[in-house]
Formats: C-alpha cells, structure tokens, sequence
C-alpha cells in the first residue's frame, strides 16, 4: 500500500495545486488533492482555499477514516473528501488523488461524451478507455457512489457536469495522469472540428498491449475495442 511521510508531500501537494493552476485546471477554490500517509491516515487540502497559492496551513491532516486529526489542523477538510476516500478504500494500490476541472475533459464531462477512442498510443497505453461517471451532488454521498464502479478498472474518471478524478501510487503519477487526460481531450475535441477522428487499428492496439506489458506500466485500463 503506497504511504507517504507527511512533510515531503506537503510540499508536493503544494507544487502540484500550483502547477494545476497556472494551467487553467481550476479557477478560484476548486478542485482538491489527497495523499495517503506512512502510518495510516491522509494529507489534504483544505477547503475554501486556491490551489495556486496554497501554504502548509492550508492542508489538513486526516485520520484512518477520514476525520480531521484533533489539535492538528487550522483549516477544515474539502468536502469533497468523499471521493478521495472512496478510490483509497477501494484501491489499496493508490497513494494520491487529483480532481480539478481541466477546461477539455470537463467539457466532454459536461456533454456526457466519454473519451474511450483508441486515437493516442500515450493515452492508450496510460489511461486507456476513460467513462463518464453519472452525476452526483457535489459533497455527498452521490460521487462517491457514481464512481465506485469505474475506479475498480481505471485510474481516471470523467465526472459528469463536474470535473475529472485521476489517481496514482504516487502524486506525480495521478497529476501526470491527469495532464495526459486534458491533452487528450483537447486533441480529440480538434479531431472532432476537424470531422473525422480516426482510431488506432484493432492489430495496431494488441501491440500497445504486449508493449504496455513489456514496459511494466502500472495501474489499470479499460480498453473499448475499436
């Protein structure tokens, strides 16, 4: 089960907010990220709070189950906290969550439009068919529950009029996850203007499988046939 020591991913949650701002992924307090600690518990970020400029106040440490530690914290979790929780107890191979609002996959998202070509073997080989979970009151119970089908067999989830959930053994993998998820979807939102959008050949796609094999790509992947 992927851990992490507190501090050093403190400054890793803060870099990546960062970085998922100046890209445009979230405006204003959206968006969260999660990480699982060494010796059980987790790392958040708080609510009401930009990712581009967040501070260790900002994060919130939280127990096995998800309760702020006593005496710990400054700030309040996200109340979004729900979904992080639902991939960490459904998945003991992940250590971090992403969920911001990149502009492409969102908009997919929100057309109901799931991004299960086969057009890029980088996508292909990393994400793999990527569905729209159904839509769910944000801060209840309702994501949770929409999502829990598709984190069993994908590492990221298209939140239908919502936003995107992606998640890795490590932070870096799950924000990798989720840049490759918006390039994607901007390439294949081109595709579409352009009127054709043409997908990788069946014979073509058992070749990315033995090489996703070969390379020892972790994670997992839901591969629609072409």
């Amino acid at each position: 089960m992927p851990e992490n020591n507190s501090r050093k991913t403190g400054a890793e949650i803060i870099e990546v907010g960062r970085r998922m701002w100046i890209k445009g992924w979230v405006a204003s307090n959206d968006g969260n990220i999660s990480i699982r600690l060494k010796g059980g518990g987790f790392l958040a970020t708080a609510t009401g709070v930009s990712k581009g400029f967040l501070t260790p106040a900002m994060l919130v440490r939280l127990d096995r189950n998800g309760r702020p530690a006593p005496g710990r914290n400054r700030h309040r979790p996200s109340s979004e906290i729900r979904m992080h929780l639902e991939v960490y107890r459904r998945r003991p191979d992940i250590g971090a969550v992403v969920h911001g609002h990149p502009p492409y996959a969102t908009a997919f998202a929100v057309a109901g439009i799931p991004l299960d070509r086969n057009i890029l073997p980088e996508a292909v080989l990393t994400l793999g068919a990527v569905e729209v979970a159904p839509y769910g009151t944000p801060s209840t119970d309702e994501i949770p529950d929409a999502i829990a089908p598709l984190i069993e067999c994908s590492d990221v989830v298209l939140l239908a009029n919502h936003g995107a959930l992606a998640f890795g053994a490590d932070l870096l993998t799950a924000y990798h996850r989720m840049e490759t998820l918006e390039h994607t979807a901007t390439i294949t939102h081109l595709a579409m203007g352009l009127g054709r959008v043409k997908t990788i050949p069946k014979a073509q796609m058992k070749k990315l499988m033995e090489l996703r094999e070969k390379l020892g790509i972790q994670g997992r992947v839901k591969i629609k046939s072409s």
